[in-house]
Formats: structure tokens, C-alpha cells, sequence
């Protein structure tokens, strides 16, 4: 596997290949990232919960996150950052795959939105001494090259009692069926080769590096796919294929 692992990156340049070979179709409903379109909705509506609760807002506001810095790391296309900035967060889309950043800030610009998209990594971000409120950490830790190296600078990102939201693929028979041989070679969701079963991580192995990366795990929430209603939803206690934690910097 081809890894960068010059200048204290954590950026996998195999993994970073697949995603740039996808950039143009990230707002398609139905194109290579309709999965993620799919469960769009059951992430916005953890992640929107778990700001609110945390920083006691009003989500019947007009702009309940107003005030907020927001980094979305791993930002793709903009499936998070823009409802983010909608909400009235001041948003920083970050990737490291530079053919996704333009996809992004033309789609934005569309849109009406101001979000300071950047071609970066966590790491590079750390190191220039940025300060985030919320850091959204959506389906990234399985695809980088050092799990522990790249929540530690997570960790750097967010200011003191600050909030990372971190979700990923836990690794199990299910998980490879469902998430490989379901998403990759029977619906064709995604293409051949998108995950490495291996990276998948367990929820209790994520709450081990969360804290050996300093930070506190406070919540995780299964989310759960319904072949029937062709819908996602949260779950208290299935975690078996995708999840979500919610952790703080005491």
C-alpha cells in the first residue's frame, strides 16, 4: 500500500486515490456516493442532537449554530459542511484529496453559502494552531493510514471541552457482508475495493484510541439500515455494521 507517511501525515495516498477517482459524483443522489446521501438525514440528525445538547442550543432557532466553529474533516463534496453552515456555523471543509475541494466549493457557491473549503489534513491543521468548536470526523478513521496518530490531532483541533463527533465501520462477519460484499459487489453502491475489512474498527477499540488520544467518549449510537423502508435510523444497541461516538477534550 502506497502510505504517506512524510511530514507527520496520516494521509493513506492509496485510500485518498479511491475518493479522487469518485470527486465529480458527490452530489448525485444515485451515483458512487449514494450511500452516503442515504444515511445523510440519520447523521445530521445525531450530530445536530449532540451540538445542540452540548452547547444548549435551540434547534427550532433560525441559525441555532451561530457562533460555532465547525471543522469537517474529510469533507468530500460537502454533504455535511453545507447543512452545517445553514445552521449558521462558521464552517471549515477540510480533505485531502484535492480533485474533492473544488466539487465542494462550486456546489457551495451554488448554494449561497460561505464555507472555507481547504485542501488539507488534520494534522497540517493542528500544527498551524487552529481551534474548532465541533469536529466532525465522519467515516475517515478507517481509511487513514494511523488510527491513533490521526485522532491525536483530532484531539489538538478542538478547543477545551469541545466536541468531536466520529463515526466509522465496526469489524465483524456482518460488517464484510453487509458493508463489502453487500454496498461493493452486489448493490454496486460503491466500487470494488472502496474498504479494507481489516481497517474496520470495533466500537470498543475506537473508545480505546478516543481516549489514549485524550479525549472522553460520552455516547455511541448504532445506525441501522432497513432494506425494507430503504431507510436508515439510530440504534441504542446495534452497533454491529456502522456507528457513531460523541466524545469531549476535558
Amino acid at each position: 500500500m502506497d502510505t504517506e507517511t512524510t511530514r507527520g501525515t496520516t494521509v493513506d495516498q492509496a485510500e485518498i486515490a479511491k475518493f479522487e477517482a469518485m470527486a465529480a459524483e458527490w452530489w448525485d443522489p444515485n451515483g458512487k456516493f449514494k450511500p452516503l446521501h442515504m444515511l445523510n438525514p440519520c447523521r445530521l440528525d445525531y450530530i445536530t442532537r449532540q451540538i445542540a445538547a452540548e452547547y444548549d442550543r435551540d434547534l427550532s432557532a433560525e441559525q441555532p449554530f451561530a457562533g460555532l466553529r465547525i471543522l469537517d474533516i474529510g469533507c468530500g463534496g460537502g454533504l455535511l459542511s453545507e447543512p452545517m453552515a445553514r445552521l449558521g456555523a462558521e464552517v471549515v471543509g477540510a480533505d485531502a484529496a484535492p480533485r474533492n475541494i473544488p466539487v465542494a466549493r462550486i456546489h457551495a457557491e451554488k448554494m449561497g453559502l460561505q464555507i472555507d473549503y481547504r485542501v488539507t489534513t488534520a494534522e497540517a491543521l493542528a500544527e498551524a494552531g487552529e481551534v474548532f468548536d465541533v469536529v466532525l470526523n465522519m467515516e475517515v478513521v478507517e481509511h487513514v493510514a494511523n488510527p491513533a496518530s490521526y485522532l491525536a490531532a483530532c484531539q489538538q483541533l478542538l478547543r477545551p471541552g469541545g466536541l468531536m463527533i466520529c463515526s466509522t465501520i465496526n469489524r465483524n462477519a456482518k460488517s464484510w457482508l453487509m458493508a463489502i460484499v453487500g454496498a461493493e459487489h452486489v448493490m454496486r453502491w460503491l466500487p470494488k475495493g472502496t474498504h479494507d475489512w481489516q481497517k474496520f474498527i470495533t466500537p470498543d477499540e475506537l473508545y480505546d484510541l478516543l481516549r489514549g488520544a485524550g479525549l472522553e467518549p460520552v455516547d455511541r449510537k448504532g445506525f441501522v439500515f432497513n432494506p425494507l423502508g430503504w431507510s436508515w435510523s439510530l440504534s441504542d444497541r446495534d452497533l454491529s455494521v456502522n456507528y457513531v461516538t460523541a466524545s469531549l477534550r476535558p
